[in-house]
Formats: structure tokens, sequence, C-alpha cells
């Protein structure tokens, strides 16, 4: 069991960041060891996190918020991984909103919910963590896979108004995988390969790879609301997390400088503020004081003296 395994060391030894790949991988079905049911599942996230953030939307957008409940980790992350509530890696004069322990078990790290689920586990301790309350065990931790199954797997169950909604239609499916696909490469996990890369020629061999991706998007959205057809789709949803945190957080910490969304990018932001502004979903979910106070105290390799910038003023413009 590997509890004193450090989970603030990213880069690898050629100084590129690369994430592996999530460990749990059920699926919420019918008929299945995880069928659909109201009250069975529970979600854990990191406001911070842009990957939970994307489950968290989706659970807002297809009325779950009364079918799978939702804990909040801190957003100080030290060696022992998310927390719970203040620990030894927490500022103390921070307070946290929305974190109030974990309600459950009462544990003090999300790690310890891992090895509740498989004691032998080596893996990284990541959010969003999909927990079976039934089974006492993770059904998923990759948010690519939890919000296709928010997407379908309760439509049975929940209210008539959310039934048939879907952010992945069949007809764009195409379209949606081969966005998501460069997207995801470039954009998503782009600002981490930027950020995290601990030698000159692994920043540059990605930052550049990111804004030739971020001008490619500025194009796809001229005149347009919508990334794919004139709808909402998982492939908005997807950039959105990564994009509402460009300015506050990616272009100061991870050094991803080249131009700002605000500045550089007017479709994007454009499209940034009308999803945020216009469906609470997007901006219920979303929390600048856990993202900025993540990144910037976390992750002390990159920023060792822990001072959280009090910029941008505001953190999303208005339209």
């Amino acid at each position: 069991m590997s509890e004193k395994k450090d989970i603030t060391s990213w880069a690898s030894n050629d100084g590129q960041f690369r994430r592996a790949p999530s460990s749990f991988r059920n699926a919420i079905e019918k008929d299945g060891e995880f069928s659909p049911e109201k009250g069975r599942y529970w979600l854990y996230v990191s406001y911070a996190c842009p990957w939970a953030h994307r489950t968290l939307i989706v659970r807002a957008l297809k009325g779950l918020t009364s079918f799978i409940g939702v804990t909040v980790v801190h957003p100080h992350m030290g060696s022992l991984g998310w927390s719970f509530g203040p620990d030894a890696a927490t500022n103390p004069s921070f307070k946290a909103d929305d974190v109030d322990g974990e309600p459950k078990y009462g544990f003090k790290h999300l790690r310890e919910l891992y090895f509740k689920s498989e004691p032998n586990y080596e893996g990284r301790f990541t959010v969003p963590v999909l927990w079976d309350l039934k089974s006492q065990k993770i059904v998923n931790n990759e948010s690519s896979e939890i919000i296709r199954m928010f997407n379908t797997a309760f439509d049975d169950l929940i209210e008539e108004k959310y039934k048939g909604v879907t952010f992945y239609p069949e007809d764009l499916r195409g379209e949606i995988d081969g966005l998501n696909e460069w997207v995801y490469d470039t954009i998503n996990n782009g600002v981490y390969k930027c950020g995290f890369a601990s030698t000159q020629a692994a920043y540059e061999s990605n930052v550049i790879p990111l804004f030739e991706s971020l001008n490619k998007v500025e194009k796809i959205l001229e005149g347009k609301d919508y990334l794919v057809g004139n709808k909402l789709t998982e492939a908005d949803i997807r950039l959105f997390t990564t994009i509402v945190r460009f300015d506050p957080v990616y272009v100061g910490h991870f050094k991803c400088n080249i131009g700002t969304i605000r500045g550089n990018f007017p479709n994007i932001h454009r499209w940034l503020r009308q999803l945020y502004w216009k469906d609470e979903a997007f901006k219920s979910t979303t929390n600048f004081q856990h993202i900025k106070q993540h990144y910037y105290w976390s992750h002390t390799q990159i920023n060792p003296t822990r001072i959280v910038p009090h910029g941008p003023e505001p953190e999303i413009l208005p339209l």
C-alpha cells in the first residue's frame, strides 16, 4: 500500500509532463454491476480541477443534483494529495467554502477512499471520483466517461424535461470526437504540459501548439455560439473548464502567456462569457477562489512562495 507516495512530483526525466491514464473504468448501466439508481452514487470533486468541473456541469445540466451527492475537497493539496478539510498542507488562515469534511466514512484524505475501494492501489489519487455507496467501490475516475454516463444512464429516472437531452448526439459524434482529440492533447492537457515542464525545450514544444490550437478554436467560433453544430455539446463543456481558468491561472502560473483570452481571442472570449453568464450550470459550478488557491498554493515547485495573485479583476468579464 503506497500510503506515503508524494503526489506532487509530475515531470518525467526529459522534462515533459505525461498524464497517467485513469485506473477505474466501470460504467453505470442497466443490468450491470452498477445500475442506475437514485441516491446510490456519490461524486468527489475539486472545484479547482478542470476535469472534475466537467462532471459538475453535466450533473447540473441533466438534473442529477438530487440523484448524485457531492463532496468537495480542500483546494490546498500537499504530498498526501487532496484532503477533505484543513491538514498540515493547508493554510490555516484560509477558509475554503463548501469544504465540510468527508460525510460517509470520516476520511481525512481522498487517498483513503481509493484504498477502501482497492487496498493495494498503486496509482494517483485524482478527482473526480464516482463512488458506489452500495458496493463501497470506485465506479470510475475518468471524467470523459463519467460525463457520458451522466448524459444517458439516468434518463429513465430523471424529470421529463431532462430525458433525452443529450450533449453527445449521434449525428455529431464523429465531429465531437475529432475535435475533442486535439483539444485535449494541445489545450486541456496542453496547459499542464506547459506548466509542469521542467526544461525550456519541453515548455517550448508545448506552448506553441497550445496557441496554434487556440487560434484554430478562434476560427471555428467565428459567427458561432457553439463548437459543433448549433447546439451545446460535450465539446463545449470540455473546453469551457480550461478556458475559464486560462486568464486567472494558466497565463501566469503555467506560463501560457503568448496571449490572453480576453485580450487576444474575441470569439473564444464571447463564447466563454455566454456560457458562464447565460447558463447557471456553468456559473454555479465555477469557483474562482478554489481555482486560484489550489494552483498557486499547491504547486510549490512552480510557485515556492505560495503567493496567490490578486487579479485578474474581474476573473471573468460581463457580457
